[in-house]
């Protein structure tokens, strides 16, 4: 196949895996690729991350990490980081947005689960990782005015952009020590749903943790119940975030803690989906603008919030704000 990267086919030689059939799978936001692996009764996924722009080493070092703590990460079979080559265990089709899709019913059911291992991941002592520290935060958040607002033909304030969200985000950052390891990127179409392994470890497989940071408990969960890519209840979340504190016990601040992170997270995604159409032409994440914007204007109503939304008021009109930021479309 003409279109395979080179060294393929010397990666999967050596790997003892020679003779296998490659199917590419169609890719997402990144520069990685993937494709299905297939030798015989023998099946894997081969991870494709490629030096300069991608390093596999961080997801090598993070599986490694949940593994040795009981979470269900993808066993490695075989490893070229310098090459960018990573074959691992393949975690099958049913991707928990798509299984819900088509199971509706479950949705209270797999969200209790996808909290719950959260909740496991919790108790564990943090990773080996660096902080999500406040200059962190900011350099996400700053995605919003660098990529959306020059998109939207905006002149704003940007240092008054900044001075909003340390007084927003400071008050936070000593509750987030010693910190838990924050996935960054847990929701449904980051969890697998698969039947328990001969360790005994649970049904959701994990996947795309190479970012892992050492940060605050409430991150992923904003991650999973104010999901981009799909609609979430106000009830749901409510009933999750009830579930949560019955599983782990987070402090009286957890809830305010719960929204900084939430609109901090919304502004970054917003500026990531216009950088990924301005600068990569990948336009269709623009659709997702309208849910991820709503879910920010929710969390900006909270009083810890105050000086960003102070911000926002300020300089974001109103017909953008009315139309949840998809004017862009």
């Amino acid at each position: 196949m003409s279109d395979l990267p080179d060294g393929i086919h010397a990666f999967l030689a050596q790997s003892g895996w020679g003779n296998a059939a490659i199917d590419p799978i169609p890719g997402d936001a990144s520069f990685r690729r993937y494709f299905r692996i297939a030798d015989g009764e023998r099946k894997a996924m081969l991870m494709h991350a490629p030096p300069p722009h991608e390093d596999p080493q961080p997801f090598l070092d993070v599986a490694a990490w949940l593994s040795q703590h009981d979470l269900r990460a993808p066993q490695i079979f075989a490893a070229d980081g310098a090459q960018g080559w990573v074959l691992l265990e393949d975690f099958g089709d049913d991707r928990m947005r798509d299984w819900l899709d088509a199971n509706p019913s479950g949705e209270d059911g797999a969200y209790a689960d996808a909290v719950a291992v959260l909740a496991t991941l919790h108790r564990c002592a943090p990773g080996p990782f660096p902080p999500y520290d406040l200059a962190t935060y900011q350099r996400e958040a700053g995605l919003f005015t660098e990529w959306y607002c020059p998109a939207m033909g905006l002149e704003v304030d940007a240092d008054g952009y900044v001075a909003a969200w340390e007084e927003a985000l400071a008050p936070m950052l000593a509750r987030q020590l010693p910190g838990v390891t924050v996935l960054r990127d847990y929701h449904a179409e980051n969890i697998m749903l698969l039947g328990p392994d001969l360790q005994g470890r649970g049904p959701q497989g994990l996947i795309d943790f190479q970012d892992a940071l050492v940060g605050h408990p409430a991150y992923d969960l904003v991650s999973l119940l104010q999901d981009a890519r799909r609609d979430v209840s106000r009830e749901l979340e409510a009933a999750m975030l009830a579930h949560y504190r019955e599983l782990a016990s987070p402090d009286a601040d957890f809830d305010a803690d719960y929204t900084r992170l939430g609109a901090q997270r919304n502004a970054k995604i917003v500026g990531i989906f216009a950088r990924l159409w301005k600068r990569d032409g990948k336009q269709r994440y623009l659709a997702y603008i309208p849910r991820v914007w709503e879910a920010m204007e929710r969390d900006l109503e909270h009083p810890a919030l105050a000086a960003v939304a102070a911000w926002f008021d300020a300089n974001i009109p109103r017909n953008i704000r009315d139309d949840f930021g998809g004017e862009l479309m």
